[in-house]
């Protein structure tokens, strides 16, 4: 069957603003105010959220700030996993290019490095979930992107055919997994650095979801 894995931050829905916000919560409770922007410090926000704290604290002047985060990490994730939705917006025209090709036959999945609860929850709340014939987190397993595993045990949760398989995604963590999956890869221009990923060589770019299905069907149709 063929098949498309999708990333999920900065894939398919911008979930910048509730990381940040989640990372300003725990500078705010430490007296700091907010130390990360939104529109700014989007790139850092997908890097992840020990990613965000170390920036904070750079802002602090804080380069010895590893214990720190290791502290306010877990109050990080909190907070997010009580907020998941507040900012966060799908990309426009992801739904009727899912559906697009659910009606094809294509077997469809999600391969992300956000925890796998965290993940499963924000599908849920913004009425997806149930679209996806599997979705594998950061902590599903042993290994995550851009080790192949995940992307792997993606595409046999959805029954998928990795020979027919390509990853949709928007960093250089995405392309080395599909380069180590032995798959294609297309990347989005719409993500935290736009056409910047045109960089990475990876076999297509999306610049919207109207030509989603186009692409793929390129690429192994």
């Amino acid at each position: 069957m063929k098949t498309v894995i999708f990333d999920l931050d900065g894939t398919l829905a911008d979930t910048s603003g509730d990381l940040i916000e989640a990372a300003n919560a725990c500078f705010r409770a430490l007296g700091h105010g907010d130390l990360l922007d939104m529109e700014t410090d989007k790139a850092c926000s997908f890097a992840g959220g020990r990613a965000m704290l170390r920036l904070g604290y750079l802002r602090l002047g804080l380069t010895e700030s590893e214990d720190l985060i290791d502290e306010q990490f877990p109050l990080l994730l909190k907070h997010y996993g009580e907020n998941l939705d507040r900012y966060t917006v799908v990309y426009d025209g992801v739904r009727p290019a899912l559906q697009r090709l659910l009606e094809a036959d294509y077997r469809i999945g999600i391969c992300t490095n956000k925890p796998e609860g965290l993940a499963e929850a924000l599908m849920q709340r913004l009425g997806m979930r149930e679209m996806f014939g599997a979705l594998v987190g950061a902590d599903t397993l042993p290994t995550r992107k851009p080790d192949a595993a995940p992307y792997l045990e993606t595409v046999a949760r959805v029954s998928g055919n990795v020979a027919r398989s390509v990853l949709i995604g928007d960093t250089v963590t995405d392309r080395e997994t599909a380069r180590a999956a032995g798959v294609p890869s297309v990347l989005v221009t719409f993500g935290p650095t736009g056409r910047d990923v045109e960089q990475l060589q990876p076999e297509a770019l999306l610049d919207h979801y109207d030509g989603l299905f186009e692409v793929v069907e390129s690429l192994i149709g």
